[in-house]
C-alpha cells in the first residue's frame, strides 16, 4: 500500500513538472516573435538557445561527474537522432511550415503528435505496450479540445500541400523524438541525454549554414531585448525545460508525458491574456475542460 502511495505521488508529480514545461513552452512563441522582429532568423534563434543550453549543460557536467555506461556506436546514433528530431530538423520544419500555411494549420498539425507518438511505440514495442481504448479516448478527447481552443469557433482551414506537408513532418519529427527516448531514457541519466540532444542539435543546423551562409550582426545580438530574450529561451526553455521533459518522459512513459503537448495552445494563450490583454473565449474554456478530461483518462491506469 505504501510502494502504491508513493509511485501515486510520484506521477502526481510528474505530471505536474510535464504541465509546468508545455506552460514555459508556450510562452516561447511571444519571445520567439520578438526576437524574429528585431532581425534574426528561425536557424539563427534555435542555434543560440541551444549553443546557450549546451555550454552550461557542458560546464555543469564537468562539475557534476556521473557514471555512464560502456560506450556503444548503436547508443550514440539514437542520440545524434533524438537531435536531430527533436533538435534542428523539428525547429527547421515548424518554422519552415509557418511560412507556407496559416499558424492554426500548423498548430493543429504539430499538435496531434500524441497520437503519432502511440502509434509509433505501440507499432514498435507491441509486446510492452498496449494502449486501452480509454487511452486512444482520452488522447482523442484532448486533440479534439486542442483544436476548440485554437480554432476559436472559426472552423475554416486553408489548405496549403506544401506547409502542411512541413507541420506534418515536424509532428512526426517530434513523435519520433518520443520514440528513441523510450529506448535510452531507462539507461543514460537524464542529463547525459540532454546535452546530447543540444549537442547533436547544434551538428545536424550545420548543413543549413552551409546552403544559407549568413550570421547575425553584433549589432543586433549586443540589444538587451534580443540577448535577454536569448537567455531566457536557451536558459529555461531550452536547459531546463529539456531536461525537465526528458525526466518525465521517463517517469511517466513517452505517451502519457506527450499528451501535455496538446495543453501548449492553452499556456499560449493564457500568457497572451496577461501580457498582451487578449480575450479568453468560451470556446478556450470548453477546449480547454477537453484537453484536462483526455489527459486525466490517459493517465488514469
Amino acid at each position: 500500500m505504501c510502494a502504491r502511495t508513493s509511485n501515486d505521488s510520484s506521477n502526481l508529480a510528474a505530471h505536474l513538472v510535464a504541465f509546468l514545461t508545455i506552460a514555459v513552452w508556450g510562452t516561447t512563441f511571444v519571445w520567439t516573435k520578438l526576437l524574429l522582429m528585431q532581425g534574426l532568423s528561425p536557424a539563427h534563434i534555435f542555434t543560440l538557445r541551444f549553443l546557450i543550453a549546451y555550454l552550461l549543460l557542458l560546464a555543469f557536467s564537468f562539475v557534476k561527474r556521473q557514471q555512464l555506461p560502456p560506450f556503444r556506436w548503436q547508443d550514440e546514433l539514437v542520440m545524434a537522432g533524438l537531435g536531430l528530431t527533436g533538435g534542428s530538423l523539428y525547429f527547421l520544419t515548424e518554422n519552415a511550415a509557418m511560412l507556407f500555411t496559416t499558424a492554426t494549420n500548423t498548430s493543429l498539425i504539430v499538435c496531434a503528435c500524441p497520437l503519432f507518438a502511440m502509434l509509433l511505440i505501440s507499432l514498435c514495442y507491441p509486446q510492452s505496450e498496449h494502449f486501452s481504448r480509454r487511452a486512444l479516448g482520452g488522447s482523442l478527447l484532448a486533440f479534439v479540445g486542442m483544436a476548440v481552443v485554437v480554432l476559436n469557433g472559426h472552423f475554416v482551414l486553408h489548405l496549403s500541400p506544401l506547409g502542411d506537408l512541413l507541420a506534418f513532418a515536424a509532428c512526426l519529427c517530434w513523435a519520433v523524438y518520443s520514440l528513441l527516448m523510450k529506448r535510452v531514457g531507462g539507461h543514460f541519466p537524464t542529463l547525459y541525454i540532454t546535452r546530447k540532444v543540444f549537442f547533436y542539435g547544434l551538428v545536424t543546423i550545420l548543413p543549413y549554414y552551409l546552403l544559407i551562409p549568413e550570421l547575425p550582426s553584433m549589432e543586433v545580438l549586443l540589444r538587451p531585448s534580443v540577448w535577454g530574450n536569448l537567455l531566457f529561451l536557451g536558459c529555461v526553455a531550452s536547459m531546463v525545460c529539456y531536461l525537465t521533459w526528458n525526466w518525465c518522459m521517463v517517469k511517466l512513459g513517452a505517451v502519457a508525458a506527450t499528451n501535455w503537448v496538446y495543453f501548449n495552445p492553452i499556456s499560449t494563450i493564457i500568457f497572451a491574456w496577461l501580457v498582451l490583454d487578449e480575450h479568453i473565449t468560451s470556446y478556450f474554456l470548453i477546449g480547454t475542460a477537453c484537453i484536462l478530461s483526455g489527459i486525466y483518462l490517459c493517465s488514469k491506469k
